[in-house]
């Protein structure tokens, strides 16, 4: 109990107070034994006289004598009282000081309780303290903030591994049921072991590129990344060197509209790749003979880099939708897409400062637009315009 801050506190009042009391009761003390000098009063004899008759030698005692002898008797008084006073007062003091400080540490073990009774797995508990605006309530406040944090970052942590279990779950199945059905069969015929080998390779591609999409957003979020001086231009233009092959395979054909001087801070592999995300969601989507624009420029203080495609475009309820993780269209479900892309995509850009947006029609494609900030920094949000209209 000792070691207690409850004891601590009682024992700190306590001593402070007798401390206190010790000084003032000395000081009166001090002061009263100054003015009063411990002595004998003295007595002298004179002579007495009775109706003009002489009656013999009487004892006389001065004033100032008896005065004396009465100081001299309340010194001692006050000193002894004193004592009985600090002794009392210390006595008391503990139980005050104990009493005092388990009301103010009351919100503590409240604190305490609760939190320990939080645990991993249920984090909906809070402390909720009540009481005056004060240095313990501010806590407990805070407190309740990072649970809320908390709670949401093991909610999406969950709902990340279920996403991630069922999307792996299905290319997994379908292999072992190739390799169990086809594969291993001695009786299968050529025809269907190259049949199997197109889906099993389709399946591990699919997985493959689930698994480098985990990859990418767990890095952004652990912080793996190390930010440096870019040309915002010259990433974008580096990302569409990357799908100059995907995109002829398809008879797809890629512009460009770069601009200059678009110095930002921030990390160049994780931008090249949103910007790449985005261009193979274009190539993908878009029908062949099409046009994929990719531009760059700035807005409002803002940069921005965009990139168009003449796809399918999106119905306006899925516009809010299309960055959510796992989330996928009618057609990225005929596609088998992994749906982490632009999740990707938008946790990399506002993990920079900035915002994504998306403009689409049905049947007229879709244009996607990633605003980031300049090196300087901008005040203000993004604009709310398509850069491309």
């Amino acid at each position: 109990m000792i070691h207690t801050i409850r004891f601590r506190l009682t024992v700190l009042y306590s001593g402070l107070l007798f401390v206190l009391a010790t000084l003032v009761l000395g000081g009166i003390y001090y002061a009263v034994s100054k003015s009063t000098h411990e002595r004998p009063y003295t007595t002298e004899y004179a002579k007495a006289y009775r109706d003009g008759q002489y009656v013999g030698k009487q004892e006389v005692v001065f004033v100032e004598e008896v005065e004396n002898a009465v100081n001299v008797r309340t010194l001692a008084t006050l000193r002894d009282f004193s004592l009985y006073t600090l002794a009392a007062l210390y006595v008391a003091s503990l139980g005050i000081g104990w009493v005092l400080s388990g009301r103010v540490l009351r919100p503590v073990r409240s604190i305490t309780r609760t939190t320990e009774e939080i645990q991993a797995t249920d984090l909906k508990r809070r402390i909720e303290l009540k009481g005056p605006r004060d240095e313990l309530k501010d806590l407990a406040d805070t407190i309740d903030t990072m649970l809320d944090r908390l709670e949401q970052a093991f909610r999406a942590q969950r709902q990340l591994i279920d996403d991630a279990s069922h999307e792996l779950r299905s290319p997994l199945t379908i292999i072992r049921a190739n390799v169990d059905a086809v594969l291993a069969d001695p009786a299968a015929s050529e025809e269907e072991r190259v049949r199997a080998v197109a889906i099993v390779d389709r399946a591990t591609t699919r997985m493959t590129r689930l698994v480098e999409d985990l990859l990418a957003s767990a890095r952004r979020q652990g912080g793996a990344f190390a930010d440096a001086d870019l040309d915002l231009s010259r990433v974008a233009g580096e990302a569409c060197e990357e799908h100059v092959a995907p995109a002829a395979a398809r008879d797809l054909t890629i512009t460009r509209d770069l601009g200059r001087g678009l110095d930002m801070i921030g990390d160049s592999d994780a931008l090249r790749r949103s910007v790449a995300n985005l261009l193979s969601n274009a190539v993908r989507l878009s029908p062949p003979g099409g046009t994929i624009r990719v531009a760059t420029g700035r807005s409002e203080g803002w940069l921005w880099v965009a990139v168009r495609d003449d796809g399918p475009g999106l119905r306006e309820a899925d516009q809010e939708r299309v960055f959510d993780r796992f989330w996928r269209g009618e057609t990225s479900r005929r596609d088998r897409h992994t749906g982490l892309g632009l999740a990707i995509v938008r946790q990399i850009v506002e993990s920079h400062g900035g915002r994504v947006a998306v403009f689409s029609r049905l049947g007229e494609g879709a244009t996607f637009v990633l605003w980031l900030p300049p090196r300087d920094g901008v005040p203000g949000v993004p604009p709310e315009d398509n850069p491309l209209r």
